[in-house]
């Protein structure tokens, strides 16, 4: 089970030179369900996930390079490229991703928690702008058609 709120985020009061980071390179076989390959680094995977925002079912099934590589080549839409940082906040982490290519300028946070309940009552840093969470829109499955408008 994942339970995850994300947020549009400014990278204002953040220096991104402090934390590592990882290459992301993820396309999709399905969005309904969402069925995805991701490359992250060195490593690569097969993710179903069911229908939700905040909480959905979530399966990772590891994959050969030669597995990924063949797969992605079947996605529907763009590949979607990004760069992920993982920074400490009070008892989580949040991973913030910095998109590339076509989907450059596009800065989401990612915060995964143990209960809905602990979900419903985190307060985000001040560099938090907007929840996005219930918005579809900013699901990775739907963002393979471009950045959201009139937001």
């Amino acid at each position: 089970m994942e339970i995850e709120r994300k947020f549009l985020v400014s990278l204002d009061e953040i220096h991104l030179e402090d934390y590592s980071f990882r290459l992301i390179e993820q396309g999709y076989l399905s969005t309904s369900p969402v069925v995805r390959v991701r490359r992250d680094n060195d490593e690569y995977y097969l993710t179903y996930k069911s229908k939700g925002l905040m909480v959905r079912e979530e399966y990772n099934l590891p994959l050969t390079k030669e597995s990924y590589e063949h797969l992605i080549k079947k996605s529907d839409g763009a590949i979607i490229s990004k760069c992920r940082y993982l920074i400490p906040y009070l008892s989580y982490t949040i991973e913030l991703d910095v998109f590339r290519k076509d989907l450059r300028g596009l800065v989401l946070a990612e915060v995964e928690f143990p209960s809905v309940q602990e979900a419903d009552s985190f307060v985000p840093p001040s560099w938090f702008l907007k929840d996005v969470t219930g918005d579809a829109r900013y699901q990775n499955c739907n963002l393979i058609d471009g950045l959201p408008q009139n937001v």
